[in-house]
């Protein structure tokens, strides 16, 4: 009988303790996870870091010594994007200068006059015509296109096209350079 007596009380005692690890003592808290993007704008690599107009007058005909028929030429900036609402194209704009930096002669120019036109971001293109006088004097332009309201990737193009020369003068001989610088940013700059 002790026996059995013993046996139930320990038999009670584990149905009793039973519950007590089936209990959940737990407890829950959040922790909240955060950071930030910068607003950032890249252009993509141009399809051409120099664009060569080749010889530009004729070297023949009735316009011997003037300016070529030139072609428009374009670069590309693939993947281009801004991440943040509000930003557009800028393009500044340097005419064609010859790298002989004095006066010309009478009938002469030392200037190439041009339209740089950057385009696949907003609805309305950074369109910038250089008007350099003939002896070189204030050759660069600015301009900048409508405002791309949402964030965007897209391809960059910059064509240059309508070559001329002040007054249709004769070119002097030598070298000549420009440049066309592109940026793309925020469309207003807050201080």
């Amino acid at each position: 009988m002790k026996r059995h007596i013993i046996s139930a009380i320990l038999l009670g005692s584990l149905v009793f303790a039973a519950p007590a690890f089936a209990q959940s003592n737990s407890d829950t808290e959040t922790v909240q996870i955060g950071g930030n993007v910068a607003p950032l704008c890249v252009l993509g690599a141009p399809s051409a870091t120099l664009i060569d107009l080749g010889q530009l007058v004729n070297l023949s005909g009735n316009r011997v010594g003037k300016l070529a028929a030139l072609g428009d030429r374009s670069v590309t900036m693939p993947g281009s994007f801004c991440n943040y609402a509000n930003s557009k194209l800028t393009v500044d704009a340097s005419a064609l200068v010859a790298a002989d930096t004095s006066a010309p002669q009478n009938g002469f120019a030392r200037a190439v006059n041009y339209t740089a036109t950057a385009g696949g971001w907003a609805s309305a293109n950074a369109l910038a015509t250089t008007a350099a006088a003939a002896g070189g004097a204030s050759p660069s332009a600015s301009a900048s296109g409508g405002t791309q309201a949402t964030p965007k990737l897209n391809d960059v193009t910059l064509t240059l096209s309508g070559y001329s020369v002040p007054s249709d003068l004769l070119l002097v001989a030598g070298g000549y350079s420009g440049q066309v610088v592109i940026t793309l940013g925020p469309a207003a700059v807050v201080n």
